[in-house]
């Protein structure tokens, strides 16, 4: 086990690549952070697997980076968020954040009249887990959930505008509009690729919640709360892994980015 210091890395993971767009923002609010992802590509999706296997696959991808010396770590993951954040808590002995909390406190912050529309896997909006979480900041919001599962083969598949993305998201999105919902929380990190799509149908009006966003704000609260900010200015380590596919990773993954993905390795769990 490596010792834990400030020159530790962040340890994020998700089922797939979705949770890139969490690290992304980790990137631009922490870019002196060394980071290690985790995508576990094998057993892509989550959203439709039990609570029970959820759990099982997050706590190996817990186990996993933590046995690489992280200092925290993001549950860049709403399924997994949503059912197994206080399992995976218990594994660890760093910080743990899930993208759940610091988007719903965001989405209270946000509405006016009280109504907040969430979208998300079904698994996440099964669990009711944004729902739990706002009405226990605010019990007297109300809140709506809606899954939209084809959102994430849209935003995999890198169509995220045009007639299909448009077609599909006027389709999810008209019974959130029905509801009169003045807050969408977008509860899955593959969902702010769709952003402008989804703005476009929702209408200006309607603010938007990138959890993604939200997470990596809270990490960094975290890190200069517990003094664990790294302060040396040397260019960061970023390392990924995946447990299936790295070609296919690494095509999706830079898409998310924005950038090249220079050192990935494949494991098993």
């Amino acid at each position: 086990m490596n010792e834990i210091n400030n020159n530790s890395p962040i340890g994020v993971f998700d089922s797939g690549v979705g949770g890139l767009t969490a690290l992304k923002e980790i990137f631009r609010v922490l870019p002196d952070e060394n980071t290690i992802y985790l995508g576990d590509t094998a057993r892509v999706p989550y959203g439709i697997r039990s609570p029970e296997t959820v759990t099982r696959y997050s706590f190996e991808n817990a186990q996993f980076l933590a046995s690489k010396g992280i200092k925290l770590l993001v549950v860049a993951c709403n399924t997994a968020s949503s059912v197994s954040l206080e399992a995976i808590r218990k594994s660890v002995s760093v910080p743990v954040i899930g993208v759940i909390e610091p988007g719903a406190c965001e989405a209270v912050k946000g509405t006016r009249n009280k109504k907040i529309g969430v979208i998300g896997t079904e698994a996440t909006i099964k669990s009711s887990a944004y729902k739990k979480a706002i009405e226990a900041i605010d019990d007297s919001i109300q809140v709506f959930g809606f899954p939209c599962p084809l959102f994430v083969p849209l935003v995999e598949e890198g169509w995220t505008e045009g007639e299909i993305a448009m077609m599909v998201a006027e389709k999810y999105l008209r019974e959130v509009k029905e509801e009169g919902v003045d807050t969408l929380v977008l509860g899955c990190t593959h969902y702010p690729l769709l952003k402008k799509v989804i703005s476009e149908v929702m209408g200006s009006d309607i603010r938007l919640i990138d959890s993604a966003v939200e997470t990596a704000k809270r990490t960094a609260e975290i890190l200069k709360k517990d003094g664990m900010e790294r302060r040396v200015k040397e260019r960061p380590s970023r390392g990924f892994y995946v447990t299936d596919s790295p070609e296919r990773f690494v095509k999706v993954g830079e898409r998310f980015l924005q950038q090249k993905i220079e050192r990935i390795e494949k494991i098993e769990l």
